[in-house]
């Protein structure tokens, strides 16, 4: 089975400077081991192949006493190490760098070293990598056909030298060698079509991740997105809601002028509806008053990132490899091209959702569809048809005001309803606990309410910047996700969008409301005129003004065990 990470393997004599190299490398998603010495890292490697090596000189040491020519040879010359991409930390300038090239090193970079050029650098080398085994594998595959070609040749002279001795021998015989033949062409087209059902299967799997939103995201579509974002909100800003809910209104009266007996009805309750929300858009002024600052503190983006791993041979599924833009190779057809084996990058599907701190200790609540993002997916049901189930491989949680991505792991899963909880490592950050009020009483028609979460996920955050900002981030972050938005936390830019609405209807399993959101605010808190949480966003409805879903909160009290605390986390 292959390893679900790229493995890199450290030599560094300095304890503080090895910790801090697994750290960079871990953090940058790699499978990691350190070592103090060459020859400790030699018998691991005979063990364990890597991908790269990161071999470390000490400081105020010149290259040449570590004797590199030695080690890489050594490394070159074993069948487990030959391949090995080797990048040399030096004490020094560019002649030392220099000198440590020219003993045969893959890369060399001067300490101390910068963490973002050194993951750089590493990533570098992978691709590198990768490119050799793809020109590696993609000979051996021609080999192998000229091979097969070689042997057909010979096979169809074999058959036409039978063929020509046959005419001068008894009628069985003939019989007998028509028969070899016949047998020879039924394994054919049994090969071929097992091939042919073999190749449609994989463009059927192919097809689909296609559909999905992959984990390499294509820089210019993300850009494109953020740009019309960032039109509408502008656009958004200069006309009141009041003036649109005014014209419909007017619209609405001029069809009903000559609307028949069929659709008066219809029109007559639409516009009365019309006619109220304008009055409750006067009288509230159209801004979110009621949401206290410390509140937005509390909601969080939440990063689901999903892999698709083979039911047979549980080997998660790959692209086959990266062109030289970075971006997966693709067939005749513009589709990736997938495999279980070789090196090439993970496919993954990238998930955005909203959570809000609903109980001590980092405890999360959030949607279900969020945390098991597969649940009620029809195409991801299609891929598990295909042989491959879906999993979680990382979550992680971006709170406003904080750099750093915390790690997020699933508790609870409802079984009543569209909610989960999550458990956040959250170190020493100290966010409020939102207040939830789960009484019959919390949730009024008409009143007026408020909702936060990450609308549009990431598209729509980026459409906070301006343009060359935006440009900028996805440059620098080659198309990661995970580094697009660890460069946006840093930038203070991750916090949640607060739209205000009104309540339209309350049911029994649902709270109807037309505050506007969309995909990426699911899990999202809605807030009543009290500032309390009442409900959770599942669902959206398109349609003039929204008509948008939230679970009632009463449906966490199984899973938060008891009433949130009212304090600091």
């Amino acid at each position: 089975m292959e390893q679900a990470l790229e493995r890199i393997v450290i030599v560094e004599s300095d304890p503080a400077a090895r910790a801090g190299l697994l750290g960079v490398m871990q953090d940058a998603g790699h499978s990691v081991a350190g070592f103090e010495t060459f020859r400790e890292a030699l018998d691991d490697l005979h063990h364990s192949p890597a991908d790269v090596l990161l071999l470390g000189v000490a400081q105020g040491q010149p290259a040449e006493s570590l004797d590199i020519p030695e080690a890489i040879a050594t490394l070159r010359g074993s069948a487990g190490t030959k391949r090995i991409r080797v990048i040399l930390l030096v004490a020094g300038g560019s002649k030392e760098r220099v000198v440590a090239l020219d003993s045969g090193g893959d890369d060399a970079i001067s300490q101390p070293w910068d963490a973002t050029e050194l993951s750089a650098r590493v990533r570098a080398q992978l691709r590198a990598r990768r490119a050799e085994e793809d020109m590696r594998r993609q000979v051996r595959i021609a080999e192998e056909g000229q091979q097969i070609a070689h042997t057909a040749f010979e096979a169809l002279a074999v058959t036409e030298k039978m063929t020509h001795d046959a005419f001068s021998l008894d009628r069985s015989l003939k019989v007998g060698v028509a028969a070899i033949l016949v047998v020879a062409a039924v394994m054919a087209g049994i090969y071929f079509l097992f091939a042919r059902s073999e190749q449609k299967q994989n463009q059927r799997v192919n097809i689909n991740i296609a559909r999905l939103e992959g984990g390499l995201i294509r820089q210019q579509d993300l850009a494109t997105q953020a740009r019309k974002l960032r039109e509408q909100q502008a656009a958004n800003a200069t006309g009141p809601d009041t003036a649109e809910l005014q014209e419909h209104a007017a619209d609405l009266k001029a069809k009903i002028a000559t609307a028949g007996v069929d659709q008066l009805a219809d029109l007559q309750k639409e516009l009365a509806d019309t006619n109220a929300r304008v009055k409750r858009v006067e009288l509230d002024g159209g801004a979110p008053q009621v949401i206290i600052r410390t509140d937005v503190q509390s909601v969080c983006l939440l990063h689901v990132t999903v892999a698709f791993r083979n039911g047979q041979s549980g080997q998660r599924l790959r692209y086959a490899g990266l062109n030289p833009q970075g971006e997966p190779i693709q067939d005749s057809d513009g589709n990736p091209i997938l495999t279980v084996e070789g090196r090439g990058p993970e496919v993954t599907l990238d998930v955005f959702g909203t959570g809000f701190l609903a109980g001590p200790g980092g405890r999360l609540l959030t949607n279900r569809h969020v945390a098991e993002p597969w649940w009620k997916n029809n195409e991801l049901k299609e891929l598990t048809s295909q042989g491959f189930r879906a999993e979680i491989s990382s979550i992680r949680a971006y709170f406003p005001g904080d750099p750093r991505a915390f790690h997020v792991e699933i508790q609870q899963i409802s079984m009543d309803a569209d909610l989960a909880t999550m458990q956040a490592d959250l170190q020493d950050l100290k966010r409020p606990i939102l207040p939830i009020d789960s009484g019959k009483t919390a949730a009024v028609n008409g009143d007026s309410m408020v909702v936060m979460g990450y609308a549009t996920g990431l598209a729509a955050i980026l459409a906070r910047t301006d343009e060359d900002t935006a440009q900028q981030i996805l440059k620098s972050s080659g198309g990661d996700v995970s580094q697009v938005l660890d460069e946006l936390a840093r930038r203070g830019l991750i916090r949640p969008v607060i739209t205000q609405g009104h309540i339209g209807d309350i049911l029994s399993d649902k709270i109807v409301f037309d505050a506007q959101t969309t995909s990426g605010g699911s899990g999202g808190p809605l807030f009543n005129d009290q500032g309390k949480v009442i409900g959770v966003t599942y669902a959206i409805l398109e349609g003039f003004g929204g008509s948008n879903f939230g679970i009632p909160i009463r449906f966490s009290n199984p899973l938060l065990g008891s009433a949130p605390l009212h304090a600091s986390n």
